[in-house]
């Protein structure tokens, strides 16, 4: 017998789907405008002007190498990695010792997680700048206040990374530790720090790169660095100087990224950091 030939366009299953990804794009198209509605958005705002696009041009180009011979820039450089490093460090070395009491496997008492886990939820939610204003008031303008705020920021990032990474070590492992009689230090010791450890370096370097990029923008508000550099220059208008201290962030950015690959592989190898550099970068 010869079957029934149904048109693709007329099967339920290609029907529904239609109609889902149309509704979909209704319920879009409304939820766009809507938005747009809220925020006072016309899109022919967002259409540059040509006038202003070329004395923008003019004002910025070409950059100031000038701002290569000043003083403080050498100084103002190293703060700002150094604020990212130590508040990489300071973070990822609390939020370790924090980890264990959160992760579920190894705390111990289900109240204790759920405080600390609580603490580093409340943490992370806290933006780097909420902090830093806080910071300025008890310590001044500087960058050991925004080097404090990227430290706390840290602190509830590495926190749940850790903690994670923690839970998903291999029980067989845990387990076959804890059948011998070893206390808890062992146990972490000797069959949980090893399986994580790489996760922990790869989390840390990741860290360390946005909190690079963060002390830039803390800068700007008073945290020092050479953030602290480009929003001087941009308030008394030498866009000379924005264009120069601009190309030198990128630069400092890849450079420090160079640097953090290097060191990364001959600690992790090459396979294992560079699938942990697909993972987490």
């Amino acid at each position: 017998m010869g079957s029934i030939a149904v048109p693709r366009n007329l099967l339920p299953s290609r029907r529904l789907r239609n109609t889902c990804l149309g509704l979909c794009l209704v319920l879009l198209s409304v939820l766009l405008l809507v938005l747009t509605g809220v925020l006072s958005v016309n899109p022919l705002d967002a259409l540059p002007d040509s006038s202003n696009l070329l004395r923008l041009a003019r004002e910025i180009f070409p950059p100031s190498l000038k701002v290569l011979w000043k003083e403080n820039l050498a100084s103002s450089l190293l703060e700002t990695v150094s604020m990212a490093f130590l508040g990489s460090l300071g973070g990822g070395l609390i939020a370790l010792v924090l980890a264990f009491f959160a992760s579920r496997n190894v705390s111990p008492h289900p109240v204790i997680r759920l405080a600390v886990r609580s603490l580093l939820a409340l943490e992370r939610s806290t933006p780097n700048f909420v902090v830093l204003l806080v910071l300025l008031v008890a310590l001044g303008i500087g960058p050991f206040a925004g080097m404090l705020s990227l430290l706390v920021g840290s602190i509830g990032m590495f926190g749940k990374l850790f903690a994670d990474a923690i839970e998903q070590v291999d029980r067989d492992i845990l387990e076959s530790i804890q059948s011998v009689g070893s206390t808890r230090l062992q146990q972490i010791r000797y069959a949980i720090l090893p399986q994580v450890a790489p996760s922990f370096i790869a989390n840390w370097f990741y860290a360390f790169d946005v909190n690079l990029r963060a002390a830039i923008a803390l800068g700007v508000f008073g945290g020092g660095g050479i953030g602290f550099q480009l929003h001087v220059a941009s308030r008394v208008l030498r866009y000379h100087d924005v264009l120069a201290y601009s190309l030198l962030i990128v630069v400092l950015i890849k450079g420090m990224e160079k640097i953090s690959d290097f060191v990364r592989r001959q600690i992790l190898g090459p396979s294992a950091a560079h699938r942990l550099r697909k993972g987490y970068g």
